[in-house]
């Protein structure tokens, strides 16, 4: 493992050194786990109680809390980046050797980049071009006439159904499945006609898919993912859906058909939204919000209530049903007071 001054971190980073630049790191510890070979980091203020306990050989702290630190530590105003950008650097990902597992299924007109990887029982079908440095991990089914990315990563079991195109140094974790059909079906007599979906799933670069989501292909021209995208584990992505550039979506969360998200959004989990919608540039949803209409404009949009006694909840929801009636009341009872108003005015 590299070992590195607290000096070239703060170069690394940014940051400036405060206290002994010589004191050497080769790895992070949580701050209330740290031992003195361990570099740590305080976000804020609500975990200020730790700097007078913590027994990590350095931190990385915001310039609010940093005045005071007596130890020695990296000063930058945004320490979670600064420290990702160090555990990036102390533990670098293991890339796959390069090569093909003999175990591996290829079709004889693929065509595979120079510095390619597939693991073993990797199965690649006719016509799908791997870029150079391609990672294909075992298990893989990669479909006819699919792309993938230069230094593209794709975990174990991961699928990509056929004319999938995925860009440049992306992450795909295991489980996700891109490209599956859509959810499209007609109704035809008290039955379901099934739509044929002949569309595509296009990733830009350097987006990261995690572990089992799924990304349903287009019924007609393509399910786009922007440039940049995070998408957490179990989000489901319905078919047509346009992601714009940098967002991001933590897990469970479920965005139907035909909907046209912006670009630096952030969705938080477990939310839901509703189909053939479009939400504008830097719109951040919070957990478990519920969105059934479009949102235009920038900012922080919430639904749903928070967690109570069950006792309580059940108050509130019996009162929740009444609202309709009581709005109704409300009207009635402002109307009559306009009236007796008015009658006292003449």
């Amino acid at each position: 493992m590299a070992t590195y001054s607290l000096a070239a971190l703060a170069d690394y980073t940014g940051s400036t050194l405060q206290g002994d630049g010589a004191l050497c790191f080769a790895s992070v510890a949580a701050i209330d786990q740290a031992s003195v070979n361990d570099l740590s980091y305080v976000r804020g203020g609500k975990y200020r109680h730790y700097l007078e306990t913590s027994t990590a050989g350095a931190l990385i702290l915001p310039p609010e809390l940093a005045t005071n630190y007596a130890g020695s530590c990296l000063v930058n105003t945004d320490p979670y980046l600064a420290y990702a950008k160090i555990v990036a650097l102390l533990y670098p990902v293991p890339r796959p050797a390069t090569g093909i597992h003999p175990s591996a299924v290829i079709a004889a007109d693929v065509v595979l980049g120079e510095g390619v990887s597939v693991g073993a029982h990797a199965v690649i079908e006719a016509g799908a071009v791997l870029d150079a440095g391609a990672m294909i991990g075992a298990g893989c089914v990669i479909g006819e006439n699919c792309h993938v990315g230069a230094q593209t990563q794709l975990h174990p079991r991961v699928t990509l159904a056929y004319q999938t195109q995925v860009g440049q140094r992306c992450i795909i974790h295991s489980g996700a499945v891109l490209g599956a059909d859509g959810f499209g079906f007609a109704p035809d007599r008290g039955m379901w006609y099934k739509i044929p979906q002949v569309g595509n799933v296009v990733v830009g670069d350097d987006v990261e898919i995690g572990a089992n989501t799924t990304i349903d292909r287009a019924a007609l021209g393509s399910t786009r993912i922007g440039n940049g995208v995070k998408l957490d584990n179990l989000i489901q992505i319905g078919h047509n859906t346009q992601i714009g550039d940098y967002t991001a979506i933590a897990a469970c969360t479920a965005v139907a058909g035909s909907v046209q998200i912006g670009k630096h959004c952030q969705i938080a989990g477990m939310c839901a939204i509703a189909g053939h919608l479009s939400i504008a540039d830097r719109v951040i949803v919070t957990g478990t919000s519920m969105v059934s209409h479009s949102i235009t404009e920038a900012g922080v949009y919430s639904s749903g209530t928070s967690v109570t006694e069950n006792a309580v909840w059940r108050k509130n929801a019996a009162r929740f049903n009444q609202l309709d009636k009581l709005a109704r009341r409300v009207v009635a009872l402002e109307k009559q007071l306009a009236d007796l108003h008015n009658k006292d005015l003449d």
